[in-house]
């Protein structure tokens, strides 16, 4: 979007001196009983002049145009949801389509009608400022839902231009670096954040209403652990002790376990001092929980009932259509468009192994050593490493190759939803092995079209396994990739005994993405990480 020329900006700045010597606030006061749009155009528009309803509005000019004596504005709130307006072309006459919200309306104020106060106090309004309105609603003389107004009430001036009508708001990184001008003029941008608001305060119910307890844990760690992930690293000046930034909401969880609360959960933000990508933002929301006396099969059955819960507070009735056109079409509940694919959630998800999955589709057992290490060279994965720089190589573990080779085969192949489990237990140092085989781990992750959504846990309780289990760095697999950090505090709330449990993390971005059709986390964050702006 171009920036608004000087001269104009000079204007906007005119008219706030004319307001002020109008004796008019420009930057408004407080302004009660306001009608939200969305329900002021559901009020009956077709009464007489003398029974129209009254109401008063507030909201942001998106639209301005004077014929006369008489001026138009286009006043919206966001208290509407995404619809398709239609404009018709004064040149041609033809009429497109662009997105809007229910919650706009036509403002008709006469000079007449709102008195030559008013009049004046019109003359000084400009794209972007926020009005308050009091007057009558109904139809204009064409058939457009319109509030009559009598009173205006100047609240705001923008000094700022805001974009053309339609096209100033193309350009995505002009959208992410002004984010509150991407919530004024692209519907979906403000839908999505309602949604994402409306998908966290059912997951809060669903766990509420089971008992959970939502607690508050430390965003300043001394040990960067419960992830695999390298951390933002901190100073405290005050105890002159270096800090990270939570990677994970994990350990300080378990200890409240250990202190008998025996359900309870954490909606946080997570920080990893990693790469940017579609699905990757350094900082993010993850939920976990903890419950006592539960394992990861009792996880399955929470998150499957947790994610539906999000389905239907963000689709409700609605289906995504799909081949309408076929005589065997049946839309389907609970399915909704991802892309150019849908993904149905009904319950129940599909539950497949690990080593299935591994089987299937790499080719060979996961506990072949041999075939696995030459599927590995066949996908141009490193099997030997140096463990120092300069030093010897020396091979890559077994279940790092495992690992590398299900990520770059098995993952995008899986549609889902899928609960995929029993994961090699050399990967997973906070998991609880399978009584039956101990290089097994009580894992499981949910996976929708490639995109990893969940991750559980049977969890580890005994503490020297536990210790055992922090010290092991597996050969091949760097640091930052290792869940291999001591935590000797945690030990010891260990070995005061913590009740058996299962454990789940959910990524909230995802799974906003996910429920909301958007491609890359971005668009789900309001305000993602960027690139310090470079002047020009």
């Amino acid at each position: 979007m171009a920036e608004e020329p000087q001269d104009l900006a000079e204007v906007r700045l005119e008219k706030l001196r004319q307001l002020e010597a109008l004796g008019i606030d420009p930057w408004g006061h407080r302004f009660d009983d306001i009608m939200p749009i969305a329900q002021v155009v559901e009020l009956p528009s077709d009464s007489p002049e003398g029974q129209r309803p009254r109401v008063r509005i507030a909201g942001r000019i998106v639209s301005r145009r004077v014929s006369g004596k008489l001026m138009f504005l286009d006043v919206r709130d966001c208290s509407g949801s995404p619809t398709l307006r239609e404009l018709k072309s004064e040149r041609d006459g033809e009429v497109t389509q662009v997105p809007d919200l229910t919650s706009r309306v036509q403002v008709m104020a006469g000079q007449k009608q709102v008195g030559d106060e008013g009049w004046a106090l019109a003359q000084q309004l400009d794209l972007g400022d926020l009005i308050g309105v009091e007057g009558t609603f109904g139809k204009s003389k064409r058939g457009e839902l319109s509030v009559f107004a009598e009173k205006l009430t100047f609240l705001t001036k923008s000094l700022e231009p805001h974009p053309d009508k339609w096209g100033g708001m193309q350009d995505m990184e002009f959208r992410l670096r002004h984010r509150y001008l991407d919530l004024t003029y692209n519907p979906a941008t403000l839908d999505r954040a309602k949604k994402r608001v409306k998908i966290i305060r059912t997951i809060r119910n669903h766990l509420d209403a089971r008992g959970f307890m939502e607690v508050e844990t430390p965003t300043l760690h001394a040990i960067a652990g419960g992830a695999a992930a390298r951390p933002f690293e901190t100073h405290h000046n005050a105890l002159d002790i270096d800090l990270y930034l939570r990677i994970a909401l994990e350990l300080p969880l378990k200890r409240l376990l250990v202190g008998g609360i025996e359900k309870v959960y954490e909606l946080g933000r997570v920080f990893r001092n990693e790469g940017i990508s579609q699905r990757h933002n350094p900082e993010f929301t993850m939920l976990e929980l903890y419950q006592a006396y539960s394992d990861y099969r009792g996880m399955m059955d929470l998150t499957e009932g947790l994610i539906v819960a999000c389905v239907d507070a963000v689709v409700g009735n609605e289906v995504v259509r799909h081949n309408e056109s076929r005589a065997d079409y049946t839309p389907a509940p609970r399915t909704i468009a991802f892309g150019d694919k849908t993904v149905n959630f009904s319950p129940p998800f599909q539950r497949l192994k690990y080593g299935d999955l591994f089987k299937e589709h790499v080719g060979c057992d996961m506990h072949d050593e041999v075939a696995v290490r030459a599927a590995a060279r066949a996908e141009d994965i490193a099997t030997e490493v140096e463990v120092t720089k300069g030093g010897p190589k020396v091979a890559v573990a077994h279940d790092v190759l495992v690992q590398e080779l299900f990520e770059d085969i098995v993952e995008e192949k899986l549609t889902g939803p899928v609960f995929v489990y029993d994961y090699p237990a050399s990967l997973c140092p906070l998991t609880k092995r399978k009584r039956d085989n101990p290089a097994i781990a009580e894992r499981f992750e949910l996976y929708v079209h490639g995109m990893e959504l969940a991750n559980a846990y049977t969890e580890l309780n005994d503490p020297v396994t536990q210790e055992q289990t922090f010290t092991q760095q597996l050969a091949g697999l760097p640091e930052e990739d290792s869940m291999a950090k001591m935590d000797r505090d945690f030990i010891r709330a260990l070995r005061h005994g913590m009740p058996p449990a299962g454990g789940l993390g959910i990524g909230i971005d995802r799974l906003v993405m996910l429920l909301t059709n958007t491609q890359t986390i971005r668009d789900v964050i309001l305000f993602p990480l960027l690139r310090p702006e470079v002047k020009t």
